[in-house]
Parts: C-alpha cells; sequence; structure tokens
C-alpha cells in the first residue's frame, strides 16, 4: 500500500514500537480506527492462477491477511474485491467482514485505494489502516502497535518499517482521504506518506511487515 523500501535521508523520521508500548496507558482511549484489505489485483507476476487464492499451510493467502486485520484492535474491516471476485469472496465467506467491488481494478492498485477509503468515509472511523492482501505473514500485535502510535500523536500517516525497510501495512488518518482519492495508476499511498509533515516510520521487530508473495518461488520460499 504505501510501498516497501530501504529508509533513506527523505523517509519520516522512526519510531521505536517499544516506546509506543511503553507509552501506552489507557487501552479504553483507543481511537476507532478501520482495516482495509487490498484484494482486488490480476496476480500478473504469480502466473497461472490468482495468488490470494494460494494455499499456504492450507489456507489462501488472502485469508491470512484479513484475519491479521480481524484479529488487531480494530473496527469494521473492509475487503476491496476485484479479480475473480467471487472466488475471493468464497475464501472469505465465514469471516465477518463487508466487500467492496472494484470495477476497475485493471487500471492498479490506486482504484483499489480509492473504493477503500470511499467505504471507510462512511463510518465513524478517524483512521484506517490498509493492508495489502498477499502479505500473509504481517503479526496482528503490529498493528495493534501502528493504531497505539497514532492514538498517542506519533503522526497522522504511519507506516510499519523492520530492519531498516519501509513496509505495510499503513496508517492514514482521516484528514489524508482527500489525497488518497487523488491518487492514480498502479500505486498506492506512497506519495500521501512522503508528503505528510506529521508522518512516521513505526520500527517493529516483525519481518512480516517487509515480505509480500509475488511469485510462485516466494510462496515455496515460506511453505
Amino acid at each position: 500500500m504505501g510501498g516497501s523500501g530501504r529508509v533513506t535521508g527523505d523517509e519520516p523520521p522512526v519510531v521505536a514500537a517499544a516506546e509506543v508500548t511503553a507509552a501506552r496507558t489507557d487501552e479504553a482511549s483507543l481511537p476507532s480506527v478501520a482495516g482495509v484489505v487490498l484484494a482486488a489485483g490480476t496476480s500478473s507476476r504469480f502466473g497461472a492462477g490468482n495468488k490470494l487464492l494460494a494455499e499456504l499451510d492450507g489456507e489462501p493467502l488472502v485469508r491470512r491477511a484479513v484475519r491479521t486485520l480481524l484479529d488487531a484492535t480494530l473496527g469494521r474491516v473492509i475487503v476491496v474485491l476485484g479479480h475473480e471476485s467471487a472466488s475471493v469472496r468464497e475464501a472469505l465467506s465465514d469471516l465477518d467482514v463487508p466487500f467492496v467491488e472494484n470495477p476497475r481494478y485493471e487500471a492498479g492498485q490506486s482504484t483499489s485505494v480509492r473504493a477503500g477509503v470511499r467505504a471507510v468515509a462512511e463510518t465513524d472511523a478517524t483512521a484506517a489502516v490498509f493492508l495489502s492482501g498477499d502479505m500473509p505473514f504481517v503479526d496482528p500485535e503490529t498493528v495493534d502497535r501502528l493504531v497505539e502510535a497514532y492514538s498517542l500523536g506519533v503522526g497522522d500517516a504511519i507506516a510499519a518499517a523492520h530492519a531498516g525497510r519501509r513496509g505495510n501495512p499503513v496508517l492514514f488518518d482521516r484528514r489524508h482521504f482527500d489525497a488518497l482519492r487523488g491518487i492514480e495508476g498502479d500505486v498506492g499511498g506512497r506519495s500521501v506518506l512522503l508528503g505528510s509533515d506529521a508522518a512516521a516510520l513505526l520500527d517493529v521487530d516483525d519481518p512480516g511487515v517487509t515480505t509480500d508473495v509475488d511469485t510462485p518461488n516466494d510462496l515455496a520460499r515460506h511453505g
């Protein structure tokens, strides 16, 4: 969603997740944050088949990503569908998530981001955490750390980072929704993240934030 890359001098400041956890005092004061799983892409680099439906330990990748957000301390978790939407919907049929169809998914990831933003904007959530459906290894606690950091005023656009690399998921405050609606092409929210003067990177002990599945070899390496 925010893209991944080596943290450089042009990146937002890095904050250690341990510092955020130590500062957390009142669980009841956590803000209402929604979750969005981007699950509409065509999996062009994966070859034959839909990579989101490929199984890891007997479970579709997209299902693992959705469960990550469901197991975190979030409000509503929304799934954006597009390519082979009926099959993806079936893989998630027993999970308590609403679906949003993106008929323009072939125009790139930005169309799914915009669809997710529109859905979250109709709720009372103050922010949203975005996660790509091909990232099955993120720990739900990482999502909770993002929400905690946001609640403590660490930033209004916060991306998870690990071992010097910016990754996903990414949290955006509602004030960035208009900017996210304006992105175009096969990109996520990187430009919005880097363009915020109140952005931050949250350094977490979770290699899953920089590990996605693009090819069958990626899947075999982790299977």
